[in-house]
């Protein structure tokens, strides 16, 4: 069973609140105010019974235009539209208006209904259709039935209920229960023993009792005490009902109509969007670029300055990309339908679809942004993940960033990702608390990078292993979690690119050559060496007294390799000095069953402070043991 929303539209005093009583026998207008003016000043939302059973939401919109902001917070539910206009008058301005608003948000699917038709004549009735009719070509209602109807007497009620019946099961498309839910809140109330409560209409996915809740762009978290649907309670709601919502821990003055809720850390709050701006043929306004607009997107109106990205500026009937930078958050997903009206005087100019909800900040006349732009228009979710995740690379972002910046659920983004790895388009790194993702286009440019840098720093580093992993790191993937670029090292080196020694990364080829620079300097090292036999020598010394440029490359390379050994306090000597000065140590104290730092300092013929360097480096490695003064084997 579909879940729909019947909407009304159409000019003030033209019959739509009283021909929702006809349908439903309720009356919409809850304000004191507007039973006392006789018009519809903010949203009225009841249900209509269909003759299946099943329940429809109706939201009841004022038709002055100085309430247009509430009519616009109506829109973004609606599935069918009731477009109310009276057979004594005709279309009238706010008609026109209501008519274009609709267009623009993407209604697909509505109802004209001619009201009052007890107060025309037969003749007159079938110009004001002729008009209609020629009105509303080009529109999403240029084929819609037309309904004639006297909410006073009757006549026409039931023929219009059948209409509504054969448009909600036939036309009316189901909407998404498998996505992140959405509720744009349009009312905000407070219940005496309950607390705060929230209406609107669930426009994807599914909440339930108990389900914890973010509030955004507020940033307040909730959990959902209790749920009715169409003034029942109920366990669940879905997408395409209208939604009461009792939040726990939230006071009323803390939320408002313009909000949304959506699970907890789903959706990403932004002061810009990308979008495809078209202006009404028939506005009198021309945009400029950095023009100051009215945006009205969800339930919400804020303030934006417009940056037309490939002109100066936009004339009635025309279209273009361009930036709205905002003056305050809001939470929106691809997609999502929007309305833009003149600063001053306040009117309905145009309207489009955003396409970018996180974007960075574009610059103009930029031909490859343009295309990536024309790209997420016009392109499958595929091809649209695809150029988001290419866009934030860099962050190397994971299936739950990437589904919070497009507010789609993570299980919509892994489909997608595992698609696109399979095209050779994107590159995963599976941990077990995410997925993390990045284009085959970064992977590329990465490589490239740390190819180049290689190949200098063997260039100038002829005698080290190749540079450190974690240098590689900090310098090109420096945001990258350790065990997540550790499986990229992993996809270089299987991929053939590089070669992993330890801690150092090299080139796939690189080999330290033991050319007659080399082999000079080795043999200036190791001569300066044995002639200081135990008196070791210090680093700095050393390198001091050999007359070469690489010698403290070469003397690296012979630590690493245990050539040379390099021990605390005392300084540097050779494998072979060392094993020695170990074997008389042992020997000794095989001989004694134990040996004092004296007694070694003279074995050796060393100062103390080297024999004790040396005892306590062997007490480290667990050769002796120090009890009190003396040592023993360990």
């Amino acid at each position: 069973m579909k879940n729909i929303i019947i909407g009304t539209a159409g000019h003030i005093d033209h019959g739509k609140t009283t021909l929702i009583k006809a349908l439903t026998g309720r009356d919409t207008d809850r304000w004191e105010d507007e039973k006392r003016r006789g018009i519809t000043i903010d949203l009225g939302f009841t249900y209509f019974d269909l003759p299946d059973g099943s329940r429809a939401g109706i939201i009841d919109v004022p038709g002055h235009e100085k309430f247009i902001k509430n009519m616009l917070a109506g829109v973004i539910g609606m599935d069918l539209v009731l477009l109310v206009i009276a057979a004594d008058e005709g279309m009238m301005p706010q008609t026109v208006e209501h008519l274009n608003i609709l267009n623009l948000l993407g209604v697909k699917k509505g109802i004209v209904v001619l009201t009052k038709i007890d107060l025309a004549e037969h003749e007159w009735i079938e110009l004001v259709k002729e008009d209609v009719k020629e009105s509303l070509k080009g529109t999403f209602l240029e084929n819609a039935p037309i309904a004639e109807v006297s909410s006073k007497t009757g006549f026409g009620i039931d023929n219009l209920v059948n209409i509504i019946v054969m448009q909600t099961e036939i036309e009316v498309e189901q909407r998404n229960y498998n996505t992140i839910p959405r509720l744009p809140i349009d009312r905000v109330f407070s219940i005496s023993g309950f607390g705060t409560v929230i209406t609107g209409t669930l426009i994807s996915g599914t909440l339930k009792k108990g389900d914890e809740v973010e509030i955004y762009p507020v940033k307040k978290t909730s959990k959902i005490r209790n749920i009715q649907v169409h003034s029942q309670n109920a366990e669940r709601a879905v997408a395409g009902q209208r939604t009461a919502i009792n939040l726990a821990d939230i006071k009323k003055f803390e939320i408002y109509r313009g909000c949304v809720i959506a699970p907890v850390d789903s959706m990403k709050n932004t002061m810009m969007l990308d979008v495809k701006l078209n202006l009404l043929k028939n506005s009198k306004r021309i945009v400029e670029n950095r023009s100051r607009l009215h945006l009205y997107t969800g339930t919400s109106e804020i303030l934006c300055r417009v940056v037309l990205l490939d002109r100066d500026m936009l004339s009635p009937g025309e279209s273009c990309y361009a930036q709205f930078r905002l003056e305050e958050e809001t939470a929106v997903r691809r997609g999502d339908k929007f309305i833009v009206r003149f600063y001053s005087p306040v009117e309905t100019i145009g309207g489009g679809e955003i396409i970018e909800p996180v974007p960075i900040k574009k610059k103009r006349y930029d031909d490859n942004l343009i295309e990536e732009l024309r790209v997420k228009e016009k392109g499958t979710g595929t091809e649209v993940i695809e150029k988001i995740i290419k866009e934030h690379s860099k962050d190397i972002p994971t299936v739950a960033e990437i589904a919070k910046i497009t507010a789609m659920s993570e299980e919509e983004i892994n489909t997608i990702a595992e698609i696109l790895e399979k095209e050779e388009k994107i590159t995963s790194f599976s941990l077990k608390s995410d997925k993390y993702l990045w284009h085959k286009s970064f992977e590329r440019e990465i490589e490239e990078s740390i190819e180049k840098y290689l190949f200098n720093y063997h260039e100038n580093n002829r005698y080290t292993k190749g540079a450190k992993k974690s240098e590689i790191k900090s310098k090109f993937l420096p945001d990258m979690k350790q065990n997540v670029f550790d499986m990229a090292v992993n996809l270089f080196v299987k991929k053939g690119l590089i070669k992993q020694e330890g801690e150092y990364i090299s080139l796939p080829n690189f080999q330290i050559r033991h050319d007659d620079v080399y082999k000079e300097c080795e043999r200036g090292i190791l001569n300066i060496l044995e002639k200081a036999g135990f008196e070791f020598v210090k680093k700095e010394e050393l390198i001091s007294r050999l007359n070469s440029s690489d010698a403290e490359e070469i003397i690296s390379l012979m630590l690493k390799n245990n050539e040379l050994i390099i021990i605390k306090d005392a300084g540097i000597t050779t494998d072979v000095i060392y094993n020695r000065s170990k074997n008389m140590l042992i020997e000794y104290i095989n001989k004694n069953s134990k040996i004092t730092a004296a007694e070694y300092r003279d074995l050796l013929n060393i100062n103390r402070k080297t024999a004790v360097a040396l005892l306590e480096y062997f007490d480290m490695l667990k050769i002796t043991k120090r009890i009190g003064n003396e040592r023993v084997l360990f």
